[in-house]
């Protein structure tokens, strides 16, 4: 028991590893195959003449091959270094740390009222099945994958910033909180909503039901326990989305973070920087899902049954 569950973190281990190898890499290589570095964007504005580029781009090591660049970077990556940002002439590390504690409070904040929402709206639709509660739990899921986060986003800025004008255009939590947290929301109340009716044919429910305990006491001591193992899974695919959502977010609404930074870094052909951002991103989601799946299958005997 103990080789395999050995064997099987070794696995996983190694998959994460390999994972994250390969985006680094398909990272360095797409963002110079974009036309245009940094040596470019300082010649447009006239600060560089052809000879200082020529220089510039030396002295980076723009002009070795992509394998080259990505040989060195990845020798200095794993003893911790990710480089300096070629804009702002400060490590990469300090940047992301310091843009950091804004993006966990907005995908925290989104994450719990995602959960909460979606939550509660399965477990009414679970309790009260002749309610209006399953139509909520379609409507919400429809929503989730018809609409993009960045258009809700607009649309906010529009209604709210423009027009009504009850909420500032740049910096402010509120809508960004709320687009993200009601799309995590549409992702886990129908999976959620499903796994609580699957629960509900089990016979430790029957047993309730003759306790006389009403719907919502069913649900909520018993169908929700037992279906926590779905949320878990889901952590990893919402993950995902937050991460999505909150760069998104933080471009359109002007916000400090990791998003922000990384799409200022775009823009001004800041490789370092954008490496640095993207892979630290795709680290995080590759690290949560691995423990999403880890906890499944210590909660969910079916699981490790299965493993």
């Amino acid at each position: 028991m103990k080789r395999r569950v050995l064997t099987n973190s070794l696995w996983l281990w190694s998959k994460m590893m390999l994972s994250v190898l390969a985006i680094a890499f398909a990272v360095f290589y797409l963002i110079r195959a974009v036309p245009g570095d940094i040596t470019d964007l300082h010649a447009a504005t006239g600060d560089l003449t052809t000879s200082d580029q020529a220089r510039m781009r030396e002295e980076l090591g723009l002009n070795a091959s992509v394998i080259e660049q990505f040989a060195g970077w990845l020798s200095h990556a794993v003893r911790g270094d990710l480089g300096v940002s070629l804009r702002f002439q400060t490590p990469v590390t300090t940047m992301l740390l310091d843009a950091l504690p804004d993006t966990v409070m907005l995908a925290s904040a989104a994450l719990l009222i995602g959960l909460f929402v979606g939550g509660s709206i399965a477990l009414l639709a679970c309790a009260y099945p002749q309610g209006p509660f399953k139509r909520i739990v379609e409507a919400l899921n429809i929503w989730s994958i018809a609409m993009p986060t960045f258009c809700i986003g607009i649309i906010g800025v529009l209604t709210f910033s423009i027009w009504l004008q009850w909420l500032p255009i740049r910096g402010q939590l509120l809508l960004p909180v709320l687009i993200i947290g009601l799309d995590v929301a549409g992702q886990v109340v129908k999976p959620l909503y499903e796994e609580l009716m699957d629960v509900t044919r089990r016979g430790f429910v029957r047993t309730a039901q003759s306790k006389g305990l009403n719907g919502w006491q069913i649900a909520w001591r018993h169908l929700l326990p037992n279906s926590s193992a779905v949320v878990i899974s889901l952590i990893g695919v919402i993950f995902g989305t937050l991460i999505g959502g909150a760069l998104t977010m933080e471009v359109i609404f002007g916000l400090n973070g990791v998003g922000g930074l990384t799409f200022t870094a775009i823009q001004g052909r800041d490789y370092p920087l954008v490496q640095a951002g993207l892979i630290w991103m795709a680290a995080a989601v590759i690290l949560v899902n691995a423990l999403a799946k880890v906890l499944s299958v210590a909660i969910d005997p079916r699981l490790r049954s299965a493993e």
